[in-house]
C-alpha cells in the first residue's frame, strides 16, 4: 500500500500536523513525527516497520499492528490518501 500525505497537509519538527484545507489540527509523538516523514519520502508500509523495530524497542508484529492503527487514524482524519485515492 503505498500512502501520500496530502497537500494540504504542514508537519512541524515538534509533531504539529495542520490540515490547511479543514483548519484541524493535531499533535504526534516522536515515532509518529518519524512515521510521518517516513510517509512523505515514499516508503511502503513494510520499510517503515523496519526503520522502527531498528530504531525503537519494539517487535516486528506489534510494531506492525501499531503503524497500520496509527495509518488508520491518519486516514481517518483525511491526513494521508493511499494510491488511487484522490479525496481533498
Amino acid at each position: 500500500m503505498t500512502l501520500k500525505l496530502k497537500k494540504s497537509i504542514a508537519v512541524s519538527d515538534s509533531g504539529f500536523l495542520f490540515n490547511a484545507a479543514t483548519g484541524d489540527s493535531f499533535t504526534t509523538n516522536e515515532t509518529g513525527i518519524d512515521i510521518l516523514q517516513l510517509i512523505k519520502e515514499g516508503k511502503e508500509i513494510d520499510e517503515i516497520v523496519e526503520y522502527i523495530v531498528a530504531n525503537y524497542n519494539t517487535s516486528p508484529p506489534n510494531c506492525e499492528k501499531d503503524i497500520l492503527e496509527f495509518i488508520s487514524l491518519l486516514k481517518q482524519w483525511h491526513l494521508v490518501d493511499t494510491e488511487g485515492d484522490s479525496t481533498p
